[in-house]
């Protein structure tokens, strides 16, 4: 759910201990695993906070308007509720897609955008801030093979899985941090996002959350409950949106 409400917090951190707040309020997220795939949640991770490279320099949402940039598949909506044009793309492609002009741009975390060389074609990197996606993705254990280990050896497993997601977290932030070095070290250059822009581009995905939400519900789903949950949660822990995102 994470991926439908971006410009959310900007450490892993932080969105790893509201992404577990929802998690527990809403059992559902588990059950449905177990229920459908015979999985049982173990812990959650997740990616670090989202920026923009590109081979352009840009000043504006509207400079990218009609330009193409890629993106892993969840978060292309970010780009096309602001007018750019989303491209699917793999990491593995996307150097000779930067170098080549297949697209001009990749919305990715900075670990990655420096492991995979993208800022040798794309140089310019922009801290726009899009979210780190704490909970976004799970460590599950198939649901038979946890039942058939002692009582002791499951609570175990179970505790150790909560402290994984806060370590998982401290070590997706220091990755931020490693990659924006890297980047600053090769050359790319790296910039913050003026906070008037930000707020503009946040402002195009205000319906966003909400449709994802109706779309989830139309599906059986919490999706209204989990996501209002979700915006609350991190409205509580004290960060600021640009946008009020509602879910009505």
């Amino acid at each position: 759910f994470q991926y439908f409400v971006p410009f959310g917090p900007q450490d892993a951190q932080l969105a790893m201990r509201v992404a577990r707040q929802v998690y527990d309020a809403y059992p559902w997220l588990s059950d449905h695993l177990e229920d459908n795939y015979r999985q049982t949640v173990l812990a959650i991770n997740g990616w670090d906070n989202y920026h923009l490279g590109s081979s352009v320099p840009w000043e504006s949402v509207e400079d990218l308007r009609g330009v193409k940039v890629a993106g892993a598949g969840p978060n292309l909506p970010w780009l096309e509720f602001a007018g750019v044009i989303p491209v699917q793309s793999t990491l593995p492609d996307g150097y000779m897609s930067l170098q080549t002009g297949v697209y001009s741009g990749w919305v990715m975390f900075p670990s990655a955008y420096a492991a995979y060389k993208f800022h040798e074609p794309a140089p310019y990197y922009t801290m726009i801030g899009f979210g780190a996606m704490g909970g976004a993705v799970i460590v599950a254990m198939n649901t038979r093979s946890l039942s058939r280990l002692p009582a002791e050896v499951q609570q175990i497993v179970a505790e150790v899985g909560r402290s994984y997601e806060v370590e998982a977290a401290r070590v997706l932030d220091e990755r931020q941090m490693a990659g924006l070095e890297m980047l600053q070290a090769s050359g790319a250059e790296i910039r913050e996002l003026p906070a008037g822009v930000r707020v503009q581009w946040a402002q195009s995905l205000m319906d966003f959350p909400d449709r994802m939400a109706k779309d989830a519900d139309s599906r059986g789903m919490p999706g209204s409950e989990v996501i209002a949950a979700y915006i609350e949660a991190v409205t509580q822990s004290g960060y600021d949106w640009p946008v009020r995102y509602v879910i009505e």
